[in-house]
């Protein structure tokens, strides 16, 4: 249970960290404590973890910035994410419900299950073409 618990961290951390830069640039440690709101101190070993795990590079008083392996995790969790929230909306689910729903469900969906959802999706999106021509 704590390996999976560290698991969703890091998952959860890569993943904004990567959204941070994207939309802003440099990622400090008080970013990430404002996102998640946890203390300094809270991220600063979260984030040693990660580097430890070769996720990040960080320095005291430097921006906080992803590995070839952390944006590798960040795309994948992201990508996770997506399709887990356009399933919810597919099926109905209110969409602050599905966002919401989506962060947790995204870090305990198997593989396999994340394939079902993925072919139904396109089945859907080939049922709602071919009804529209």
């Amino acid at each position: 249970m704590r390996r999976q618990h560290a698991s969703e961290t890091a998952e959860d951390y890569v993943e904004a960290i990567h959204e941070i830069d994207v939309s802003r640039g440099a990622v400090r440690v008080a970013d990430l404590s404002s996102r998640f709101g946890v203390s300094h101190v809270t991220v600063s070993r979260t984030l040693g973890r990660l580097q430890r795990d070769g996720l990040v590079e960080c320095a005291p008083r430097r921006p906080v910035t992803l590995t070839s392996a952390g944006i590798a995790l960040a795309r994948r969790t992201r990508a996770r994410h997506e399709l887990v929230y356009a399933f919810l909306i597919a099926i109905g689910v209110d969409e602050r419900v599905a966002r919401l729903d989506a962060e947790g469900i995204e870090h305990h969906v198997s593989p396999g299950t994340l394939d079902a959802m993925s072919r139904e999706l396109a089945r859907k999106e080939r049922a709602n073409r071919d009804g529209h021509r």
